[in-house]
């Protein structure tokens, strides 16, 4: 089966956790036989791959510009997709689900995969948003197949959507644990095995990363010991928040990584004391799954998808609460060394492609 992938900006090692889901989950489709294509938007892309690991990589111009990128991308794939004689668009996030009807319209069978309610973002405006919502709409009504990440986003769309039928939950996934050690790099950026608290994560508004700053400075913390707090991640786009938070972040002894992946991302992750998300708004993070692939202990924003993770009750504060969350990370660098055994089993990569095929293979029945 051809299958054309959008919605994203490409794979491999482009930040944002629907980029981070179709690098694991498209090499995996193709590894089962089937033909996979992913358009990529060229702005974002910095190697001359024309195919990764079995997945067929194009790229197409695309102004990189917050408001318009996603749709213009999706116009021109869905347009390629026609070429190329797919069988089957799969078309990610609610923004470009805009243009599932455009696909049907074309002929194309279409799987829209719910990333999450990306209106509730604090970075878009009014108009934005009202787009945003009219895309969920658009995508839950007209696609042959929905995804969705969590059953909060699936009860979310029976409600606003009125869709139930063909919708399937199929969680993110985390791949295998790599644990490693890299002095050097940990020497480059001054700290300690052991001796940090990592946040990992965009630098955007809703991930309240500030929350986090607030939190570790205002604690006993800094004074009473060597452990630093450290950001890995950056901004999509350098606006006025990302620019605040890193000022914030230097001010306050805060150790900023910028977008970071393979070996040196793996080491941090094996050498954190914990792992804090404060953020309002989430679909099922990676990043919170992939930290606990790596047995670390979490504090969380306790909204629906991070309680759909089923964490302890004290894993979890209230958005916006920078003194409870402070008073969370004194308890943990308090005890001594903690390492979990969470449940991973749902979270696996090559059980969800499977998952993913048996909706490719349901289209050819119907």
């Amino acid at each position: 089966m051809k299958i054309v992938v959008t919605g994203t900006r490409g794979i491999p090692n482009i930040m944002g956790g629907v980029e981070t889901h179709c690098e694991e989950l498209f090499p995996r489709i193709a590894a089962l036989g089937h033909d996979v294509t992913v358009i990529r938007r060229k702005s974002y892309v910095q190697d001359k791959l024309t195919e990764w690991r079995g997945v067929h990589l194009l790229n197409i111009e695309t102004p990189r510009k917050k408001s318009l990128e996603a749709i213009i991308h999706t116009f021109r794939a869905i347009n390629k997709a026609r070429r190329l004689k797919a069988d089957v668009v799969h078309i990610n996030a609610i923004g470009p689900a805009l243009l599932v009807p455009y696909a049907k319209l074309l002929g194309m069978k279409v799987v829209f995969t719910h990333h999450g309610p990306d209106y509730d973002r604090d970075k878009w405006g009014v108009v934005a948003k009202v787009m945003l919502r009219l895309g969920e709409w658009l995508g839950c009504r007209f696609a042959d197949h929905v995804i969705v990440i969590s059953s909060v986003i699936r009860e979310l769309i029976a409600r606003r959507c009125g869709r139930s039928k063909n919708v399937h939950l199929i969680y993110n996934g985390v791949p295998v644990p790599e644990f490693c050690h890299e002095p050097d790099y940990f020497k480059e950026l001054g700290i300690e095995e052991g001796k940090y608290i990592l946040g990992m994560c965009r630098f955007v508004p809703e991930k309240r990363l500030h929350d986090l700053v607030d939190a570790f400075t205002s604690s006993h913390i800094p004074q009473t010991s060597s452990i630093k707090l450290v950001l890995a991640g950056d901004a999509d786009f350098e606006d006025d928040y990302s620019r605040e938070l890193k000022q914030k972040a230097r001010d306050n002894g805060v150790v900023l990584t910028g977008f970071v992946r393979g070996r040196k991302l793996h080491s941090l992750l094996t050498n954190a004391l914990c792992y804090a998300l404060p953020s309002s708004h989430e679909g099922l993070p990676i990043a919170l799954l992939e930290a606990m692939s790596y047995r670390l202990p979490v504090i969380v924003s306790c909204i629906p998808a991070n309680r759909e993770v089923g964490l302890p009750t004290d894993s979890y504060h209230e958005v916006g609460d920078v003194h409870a969350l402070s008073e969370k990370l004194e308890a943990i660098v308090s005890q001594s060394l903690q390492r979990i055994d969470y449940d991973m089993s749902k979270y696996d990569w090559d059980a969800i492609a499977r998952q993913v095929a048996e909706v490719y293979d349901a289209l050819q029945t119907e």
